[in-house]
């Protein structure tokens, strides 16, 4: 299994607008695609920092959905209330409890 996180930085003020469109949008388009194994957001209200972890069949799969543009869109959907660019990071899930 891969995982995939991508660490944002958002506006204090706008963090339920950003777990709402989170929740509503980007959770049901992971689950259509190829691979999706689930999907969890953690925020800090007081930061405003935010990390989306998704977890992938495999690598491939992970990379597949940034290929198509998939990653790009859902990333895009929060342009106007982060405070600046996401990081991206991929990691192997080397334990499961």
């Amino acid at each position: 299994m891969f995982a995939r996180l991508t660490i944002i930085q958002v506006n204090i003020k706008r963090m339920d607008e950003a777990i709402k469109l989170y929740k509503e949008s980007v959770v049901p388009a992971a689950k259509s695609q190829k691979g999706y194994r689930g999907i969890y957001l953690l925020t800090d209200r007081k930061t405003g920092k935010g990390i989306s972890i998704a977890f992938w069949d495999s690598e491939e799969d992970a990379i597949a959905n940034e290929q198509t543009g998939y990653y790009k869109e859902q990333v895009g959907k929060f342009k106007d209330l982060l405070t600046s660019p996401p990081v991206r990071e991929g990691y192997e899930v080397s334990v499961q409890g």
